[in-house]
């Protein structure tokens, strides 16, 4: 009862489905305007499908210059273990490095692999196409929203979302259990944990000892979204379009980044692009709990009118809105690709 009466006053938790009753509206008044439901393959147009769907992680870490983000190699699905650890050591990945969905789906199927042990249960489980990349080594993350309208030479961030992880710290005398118990967000991800690390919950955590039980910064795993919007600088701005001009066709979308410190983020120094979200992007800064619905609201209105101006000056370059058959095709792909990642 006490974490039902969490989740039912902090709108944060609520189900997607009843967070964007007001935006499905706005959505069809831009589709009506640009005589399509899905303008947005026009937003992104070197990332399949805008990025709103089916799109591929791998292909667009390969527009990236490859500075910017981990070693990163596809596995096909059905590929065996030994070939798997062929192709890691060629590239020399090393452990613990993440394995995740190459379509994924607001984090599920992300883990960390310790050994091989593990990355043989992930190969034989996954009946999807997936990754494996190097551990970024940088221990803070953020979301960083950025935009630029085609004809422009410099974008802009819009939002930036700061990120804390799943972290439980001892007192030498709580079990891990009880110490995720004391904290609601916490709680609600330990059906997810026991599943994952079983009778090492029970364990007692030396005092002051820190344990991430979720290494990467994604609302659905547990981690905190906090609003770092106000840190947003001159600096930082050229640092991040820099970066982003680089990267062909993208116009609007979230760069999930881990880094160093803040003042070599702005610098371009000691950091490492998580993923690269496109059209489907969330401005995630909207999820601190400091934040009203109707916040959420303004932002998420805003954000969507971005995409769908980007989308008009891209479609009258030429650049194709996809056909309602097309659409259609492959939003059936994604619901089918979305239920294999979630019963993962």
């Amino acid at each position: 009862m006490k974490l039902l009466f969490h989740k039912i006053t902090h709108w944060e938790y609520w189900p997607f489905q009843i967070v964007y009753i007001p935006i499905y509206f706005l959505w069809s008044y831009y589709s009506i305007k640009a005589k399509s439901i899905f303008f947005f393959n026009a937003s992104n147009p070197m990332i399949k499908n805008g990025g709103f769907m089916m799109e591929s992680k791998k292909a667009i870490y390969d527009l990236i210059p490859q500075r910017y983000y981990p070693k990163t190699e596809l596995i096909m699905e059905g590929t065996s273990i030994e070939e798997v650890e062929k192709i890691i050591k060629s590239v020399e990945i090393q452990y613990p490095l993440i394995a995740k969905p190459d379509i994924g789906l607001r984090g599920s199927g992300v883990k960390k692999i310790d050994t091989v042990a593990d990355l043989k249960i992930y190969a034989k489980k996954a009946n999807f196409d997936y990754v494996v990349q190097d551990l970024i080594p940088y221990s803070n993350e953020v979301g960083i929203f950025y935009v630029r309208y085609p004809d422009e030479k410099a974008g802009r961030i819009t939002g930036i979302v700061s990120k804390e992880f799943l972290i439980i710290i001892g007192n030498g005398y709580s079990t891990a259990e009880e110490l995720i118990k004391e904290n609601p967000r916490y709680e609600l991800q330990l059906k997810v944990l026991k599943q994952e690390y079983g009778d090492e919950l029970l364990e007692i955590l030396p005092k002051g000892q820190k344990l991430n039980l979720v290494p990467y910064g994604n609302h659905a795993r547990g981690a905190k979204f906090i609003d770092g919007s106000d840190w947003i600088t001159p600096k930082l701005a050229e640092t991040i379009n820099e970066m982003c001009v680089q990267i062909p066709g993208f116009f609007f979308g979230r760069l999930d980044v881990m880094y160093n410190t803040w003042e070599e983020l702005e610098q371009g120094k000691n950091f490492s692009i998580v993923e690269l979200n496109g059209a489907a992007s969330e401005p995630t800064h909207i999820y601190d709990p400091k934040h009203s619905l109707l916040f959420a609201w303004k932002e998420l209105a805003r954000h969507i009118r971005y995409m769908f101006e980007i989308s008009v000056l891209n479609h009258k370059k030429g650049i194709p809105y996809l056909s309602h058959k097309e659409g259609m095709k492959e939003y059936r792909l994604h619901l089918e690709q979305s239920t294999k990642i979630v019963n993962f």
